[in-house]
């Protein structure tokens, strides 16, 4: 019985010892996520003293004082979690805010460029920040967020990416007689990357591909799956008649594949064909699979008059 009070004893002493600082960490995160700067302040430079090793309070400690604009306390702080090694990009990001709260543009903007060339490219970490966004105006941060911005959507300002753009568009696809056969929409994605089709047919089928440049190769790449079991592969790229792509389609009820191609024209008028070729087994000859021709979708007056 005498042992198992001195436990109990025991355990209770370890609980005292220990408290104090597990509350006061409680207390630095609750009070820096509530916003309650000045209090979150005051907990993150106890838990410093407490334990001058510990990066991340003496980052949230500058995070803290200079929200609640101690910006002697901020500056410090952030010196010290620099010392110890905390991420550059974060400790460039704070400096930079502190540089813009002391009106010091030139040098906020300087900060920023020395992160850009680190290697950070979320330049909408900058552009959405509230503080480093007052910047906007200042040419040597416009021309920066310019820089960052190529860097960080390369397709987007790659022009290699851009030739099979004629496609893009809301279109009404039609045979050669003008029967129409259904709908297709195509879109830029992933910031110029990817091409994105969405086809429905006149009879309710549909289909789906993504259409992209493999910088590796230097083709345009097509992946098609129909809601049918179609699934084509093909690749290419422009030639004199337009985008010329060649692979196969394989037809998953039957199991079989064909050598398979297609070609898409941009015509003078303003429409696109599209020309889808199949080749036999047996002879290897071309049998047309697919003709259509894209009509670019009449734009409703009532969505032009939402826009204004």
């Amino acid at each position: 019985m005498l042992k198992l009070e001195k436990v109990y004893k025991l355990l209770i002493l370890i609980i005292i010892s220990f408290s104090p600082s597990v509350y006061a960490e409680s207390d630095a995160e609750r009070f820096f996520e509530a916003g309650d700067w000045a209090a979150a302040a005051d907990a993150y430079a106890r838990r410093t003293a407490t334990d001058p090793e510990d990066v991340a309070a003496w980052f949230r400690l500058a995070v803290s004082a200079r929200q609640a604009e101690r910006y002697d306390v901020a500056r410090n702080a952030l010196e010290q979690a620099e010392e110890r090694q905390f991420s550059p990009a974060r400790i460039g990001l704070e400096r930079a805010r502190l540089k813009v709260l002391a009106d010091d543009r030139e040098a906020a903007v300087e900060e920023l460029r020395s992160i850009a060339e680190l290697g950070f490219t979320a330049v909408h970490v900058i552009t959405g920040d509230p503080v480093l966004a007052t910047l906007a105006g200042d040419s040597g941060f416009d021309t920066l967020v310019a820089e960052m911005t190529r860097l960080a959507f390369p397709c987007e300002n790659d022009p290699a990416f851009s030739v099979f753009d004629f496609w893009v568009g809301d279109w009404d696809v039609k045979l050669a007689d003008g029967t129409y056969v259904g709908s297709n929409r195509i879109e830029r994605a992933e910031r110029g990357c990817v091409l994105v089709e969405n086809w429905t047919s006149a009879s309710g089928g549909t289909g789906t591909s993504i259409n992209y440049l493999d910088k590796v190769s230097g083709d345009w790449v097509q992946i098609w799956n129909a809601a049918g079991g179609s699934q084509i592969h093909i690749r290419g790229g422009m030639t004199d008649d337009g985008m010329l792509l060649t692979g196969t389609i394989h037809y998953v009820a039957s199991g079989t594949t064909a050598v398979f191609r297609g070609l898409w024209t941009p015509l003078e008028d303003g429409r696109v064909r599209q020309f889808f070729e199949q080749q036999s087994a047996d002879d290897e000859t071309w049998s047309p699979w697919f003709e259509g021709f894209y009509n670019r979708k009449a734009v409703d007056e009532t969505d032009l008059r939402k826009l204004h």
